[in-house]
């Protein structure tokens, strides 16, 4: 029962990303908007700094330009939802939180499929990358799993919300710390210890490992593996703390 609604759940998002296409051109079209900006800046930055390795930051940029939309766009999922009332009409039902979440998050895996295929692709077209078939796979792996955690994150954040006014507040909670403190920027070795310590509570911090590894031609399989169990830890984490603090009513 439980996997059926889950199947009838996602198949209802899936419905509703499809018809609603302004919604959908939005979130195909910002995230090449957003890479497009970025070469420009990128550009400036070459010209300036001689040495400078452009895919040490364009690839992981990318993750997390992934990381962030697929966050904001999810967020204000079920507060949508409890606000039309379908939230209530599915519990009437006898649904379970599990299927409830799961299936919201299925529904939107493919929008975060869709996003990792357009921002990977434009970022190697853009900086003219050059990476084999085997690597190209690998990242993709990696953004679509961090795009994944950013989905149940979203979700997970939005049971907390009545309002899509009550999201904001978490965008730069969440948001800002991953941009600082995950190795997108400097090397997590490089900040103080304590802060450290924070980093790896951050999931871009494990995507960043493997794309730099990959940048860097040093992949190790023990690490890869680990960091990718990682994601998906934190995966299975969200689901499980999102239907844990659904509630059934205000």
């Amino acid at each position: 029962m439980i996997s059926k609604h889950l199947t009838t759940i996602s198949k209802r998002v899936i419905k509703q990303l499809i018809l609603d296409k302004r919604y959908l051109a939005l979130s195909t079209i910002a995230p090449l908007v957003i890479i497009g900006f970025y070469k420009l800046f990128a550009d400036a930055i070459t010209s300036s700094t001689p040495g400078f390795v452009i895919a040490r930051y364009a690839i992981p940029i990318s993750a997390f330009i992934v990381h962030f939309l697929c966050f904001i766009l999810c967020a204000i999922a079920l507060v949508q939802e409890r606000k039309d009332g379908t939230l209530e009409r599915l519990f009437i039902n006898g649904v379970h939180k599990t299927s409830i979440i799961g299936g919201y998050a299925l529904g939107y895996f493919g929008l975060a499929t869709l996003q990792s295929v357009i921002v990977l692709t434009e970022t190697i077209w853009l900086f003219d990358l050059d990476f084999t078939s085997g690597e190209i796979i690998l990242i993709f792996i990696v953004i679509w799993l961090l795009a994944i955690v950013s989905v149940l994150l979203g979700i997970f954040v939005s049971t907390f919300a009545r309002s899509e006014g009550h999201v904001f507040p978490f965008i730069p909670l969440l948001i800002l710390p991953s941009i600082f403190l995950s190795g997108l920027l400097i090397d997590v070795s490089l900040l103080p210890n304590p802060v450290q310590i924070f980093s790896h509570l951050l999931p871009l911090n494990y995507a960043n490992n493997i794309l730099q590894d990959i940048v860097f031609d040093d992949l190790n399989m023990h690490e890869t593996l680990q960091n990718i169990g990682i994601l998906l830890g934190y995966a299975i984490c969200l689901w499980i703390l999102a239907s844990s603090t659904l509630k059934e009513t205000e």
